[in-house]
């Protein structure tokens, strides 16, 4: 009986092996969260691209947009842990989701896991060119003249780039009206337009627009300038002590892949990352290459989901009563979601659903209720006229349709 069992192991150990050394064979799906255009779908494309050529894999994007990035990553949880479905996570989706939204379909700690972080970066404030906005002081001027009256894009409600937002609301005591868009690139859209007057972005989302002189950036909201933009100070520099935001960005496999496949996988991004080629690729889009270990990237996930925790704490606003229990919160006054309830509020009512945080499409994001196509209408657009709604004076000459 004993050597059965042993015959055994061993021929598992050599068809795990030959697994390993075989692998892939055949193309591999890497979901992007969120639409084409924006931050993440630029680096994933880039990442997709050369590892097609460094390796001789077919990578290829799979653009899951919506509901601030949950929806794409609730489609690779589902995925068979196979090696063959891997997602482009973020702060977004993985750090901020969970510690905001107590429904929501999964738990990156334990559905998912860490493969390879690819790259992190700054979030930066800007607008348009023409703008009467020429710095971070004339905003908050014109903010705290008349409260509610300026308007900030970001690619969706719950986002880190909200976030940011909202954490200087508070570090300003001013009070900059929120428009959410359905990703970067309707938002960048509106505020090259001037429907908007700003938008807090991710650097990768929007360094083009600023290297072509159609976008002034304010300022960055990490705790050193960007290597991409050394010119812009940090909000910091201009009198708000400590503040730092920043993003990440890295790939993830459905929980239960093989720990052999996710090393290959590693090894070979790690490669690539390392290559002056990606090094310039990756610092051209506004980000910094950072490689790890699948075991570094794991910590980094957790380690971060905590000073989330105490970040919001700090600003006075601590997180829900759900599966992620933040260590020392205050009271349930100081919830989260008393940042988001308003913006969230008005959306829904826009939307016909009826008010309260659980209309958020994002809670439902494991079964999403899709409508009929004359029921349908781009997420911007309703965003852009709830916010003309309320702020006539930012109508342009022509209807919103």
């Amino acid at each position: 009986m004993l050597r059965k069992i042993l015959s055994f192991l061993a021929l598992a150990f050599v068809l795990c092996a030959a697994q390993a050394q075989s692998y892939p064979t055949k193309p591999i799906r890497l979901i992007v969260p969120f639409p084409p255009g924006g931050g993440t779908d630029i680096l994933s494309r880039l990442v997709a691209t050369k590892l097609t050529e460094a390796s001789k894999w077919t990578v290829i994007p799979d653009n899951r947009g919506g509901a601030g990035g949950t929806i794409g990553i609730a489609e690779a949880v589902r995925a068979a842990p196979t090696g063959y479905d891997m997602v482009m996570g973020q702060k977004d989706n993985l750090v901020v989701a969970p510690w905001l939204y107590k429904n929501l379909s999964y738990d990156p700690t334990k559905d998912l896991v860490a493969v390879a972080h690819v790259a992190y970066t700054p979030v930066v404030i800007v607008t348009g060119v023409q703008s009467r906005f020429k710095t971070l002081a004339d905003v908050v001027a014109a903010a705290k003249a008349a409260p509610d009256s300026v308007t900030y894009g970001s690619p969706g409600n719950g986002t880190t780039i909200h976030l940011a937002g909202e954490i200087f609301n508070s570090a300003a005591n001013i009070k900059l009206r929120h428009v959410p868009y359905k990703g970067s690139n309707p938002a960048m859209m509106d505020v090259l337009a001037g429907n908007v007057d700003l938008m807090v972005s991710s650097l990768p989302s929007a360094i083009s627009q600023i290297k072509s002189g159609k976008l002034r950036p304010l300022a960055v909201t990490s705790a050193r300038r960007s290597t991409s933009l050394p010119d812009v100070p940090t909000v910091a520099e201009l009198g708000y002590k400590d503040f730092d935001v920043s993003t990440w960005y890295g790939l993830f496999m459905p929980a239960g892949t093989p720990k052999d496949i996710v090393a290959t996988v590693n090894a070979e991004v790690n490669k690539l990352l390392a290559t002056a080629d990606m090094k310039a690729a990756i610092h051209a889009q506004g980000a910094e290459v950072q490689n790890m270990t699948p075991e570094q990237f794991s910590s980094l996930l957790k380690t971060r989901g905590h000073r989330q925790c105490r970040g919001q704490q700090a600003a006075g606003h601590g997180r829900h009563e759900g599966r992620h229990p933040c260590p020392g919160r205050r009271s349930a006054e100081h919830d989260a979601r008393a940042v988001l309830q308003p913006a969230q509020d008005r959306l829904c009512k826009v939307e016909g659903h009826r008010a309260g945080f659980g209309c958020d499409h994002r809670i439902r994001a494991a079964k999403p209720q899709r409508k009929a196509a004359s029921e349908r209408a781009p997420f911007f657009f309703a965003s852009r006229s709830l916010a003309l709604r309320e702020n006539p004076r930012r109508r342009p000459a022509s209807p919103v349709t």
